[in-house]
């Protein structure tokens, strides 16, 4: 069989390029997120890390519906939580969480957080997501829990706890409240939310009907190093991010 290379990311030399290929994913990120049933009225949200000023992120415009997003709606907002482009407000407790975890995490160019169904469930009990399939590897001693809930996040000290929770992992499970997710590129944030919430879904599926029987810890360390890669996070976004452009290109508007 002929040696076929896998595909790379997209690599960028001119920044206006590269934010809108940014701004093109995150409004597909939220038409997908709508699709999967991650709304929950006005709660939820995705940042990227503008290109030209980093300390500014994209983010969805407050109480707009997800699956009505396209790249023209998304508002840019600065570190003193004021938009600086768009003309819709932010949902402050957008600003009060990804400011703090953009600002902790340099490394972190996107974001994700919504109240997904089985991820607040799992946010309920006392639970990590364990090894118990092989897409859950991919959290396998990479993710947290942050088991101090003290209501809607509006303050920026909450967002710095939440942040410092989530330490150098990908993911940090918070109590009572959901899931939050981030990636050095905007396609993998919004996988590993998407596989996340799946992977607490398997979780409390299998946990109903019996005792499950989690894969051992050297195969779920080297499956980690399979299906937990930023990697692995870019290529499994491309089949997601090409249905939902070829359903609803009006997106990319």
């Amino acid at each position: 069989m002929p040696d076929i290379p896998y595909p790379d990311p997209p690599e960028f030399e001119d920044p206006v390029e590269e934010q809108l290929y940014r701004k093109q994913q995150l409004a597909a990120g939220f038409r997908l997120f709508s699709r999967f049933g991650f709304e929950e009225g006005v709660a939820g949200h995705i940042t990227a890390r503008d290109t030209f000023e980093p300390d500014t992120f994209w983010v969805n415009p407050f109480a707009v519906p997800f699956s009505q997003i396209s790249v023209s709606d998304l508002i840019r907002v600065d570190h003193h939580g004021e938009v600086v482009e768009g003309e819709r407000p932010v949902n402050r407790a957008a600003f009060a969480i990804h400011s703090q975890v953009h600002e902790a995490r340099p490394d972190a160019v996107a974001a994700a957080h919504s109240h997904s169904v089985h991820g607040r469930a799992l946010s309920a009990l006392t639970d990590l997501v364990e090894p118990l399939t092989q897409d859950a590897c991919a959290f396998y001693e990479d993710h947290a829990r942050f088991d101090d809930y003290t209501g809607v996040v509006l303050d920026t000290e909450e967002g710095k706890r939440i942040a410092h929770a989530l330490g150098p992992h990908k993911a940090v499970i918070l109590a009572n409240h959901g899931l939050l997710t981030v990636g050095r590129r905007v396609e993998s944030a919004i996988w590993w939310f998407i596989t996340m919430e799946r992977s607490c879904q398997a979780q409390l599926l299998a946990k109903a009907a019996g005792t499950p029987v989690p894969i051992v810890h050297e195969e779920a360390v080297k499956t980690a190093g399979q299906v937990g890669t930023e990697y692995a996070g870019w290529l499994n976004w491309q089949p997601l991010y090409a249905k939902i452009v070829a359903l609803e290109p009006d997106l990319l508007d």
